[in-house]
């Protein structure tokens, strides 16, 4: 199994990634966590080349080969290409999707058109799901309710962890004094997930990559690079 980490935008300031992952799995399946921004939406810049589409064009993947696409969630900058991949399941925790359609949060409201996409396919979970073997879903919300994150199990690096952004950067891996940003909805369950999500790293001794730290990418393998 291999891991791709893709860097599919630039949070404008910060410097830091806008990632998507890729993983291909020992079954021939390709698994896609998220998709990005969509370019010239928002304030996330996204270079010419550098939308999904793109760099999995110089990863050898089409659109018509992603199997699975998980949604960590549905906020603008991890939901931009989805409508590039009509043919795949896209995965999500129940809860997520319900407040999604729900209407009642702006963000996700706003990013809308972008997500509900006549004929894409959602399956939904339920916490934490094994995906395929060696790909499990890990509950952890409070950045939004139903966020999730990623383990990935590798033969060589061992486990990685996608935090995504229930730990967006490595100044939030202390649960109690962790800065809440202005987009984490529920404090309390940020502060959980956070504190889990650390455990479970400590416990597998896995690597855990930020969704957003410019200065931890820097020292990652970013593809073509890959983790397996």
């Amino acid at each position: 199994m291999r891991l791709y980490l893709l860097r599919l935008g630039t949070i404008p300031g910060l410097q830091a990634p806008v990632p998507g992952y890729l993983i291909r799995a020992d079954d021939g399946r390709t698994v896609l966590v998220d998709t990005g921004a969509a370019p010239g939406a928002g304030p996330v810049q996204v270079a010419g080349g550098e939308d999904v589409v793109a760099t999995l064009s110089r990863l050898g993947v089409r659109p018509e080969d992603v199997d699975t696409v998980v949604c960590s969630h549905l906020d603008p900058d991890h939901v931009g290409g989805h409508s590039a991949f009509p043919g795949a399941e896209f995965v999500i925790q129940r809860e997520h999707l319900d407040l999604a359609r729900s209407g009642t949060v702006p963000r996700l409201e706003a990013s809308r058109p972008l997500w509900d996409v006549p004929g894409l396919r959602y399956r939904t979970v339920a916490g934490d799901t094994e995906l395929l073997p060696g790909v499990e879903l890990i509950a952890s919300g409070g950045h939004v309710p139903g966020h999730q994150s990623v383990l990935v199990r590798l033969a060589h690096t061992g486990p990685v962890l996608l935090a995504v952004d229930a730990i967006p950067v490595s100044a939030a891996l202390d649960a109690d004094r962790r800065p809440v940003l202005p987009f984490d909805l529920d404090e309390k369950e940020l502060r959980a997930s956070t504190r889990r999500l650390v455990e479970l790293a400590r416990t597998e001794n896995a690597l855990i990559v930020h969704g957003h730290d410019a200065e931890q990418w820097r020292t990652l393998r970013v593809a073509p690079e890959y983790y397996d």
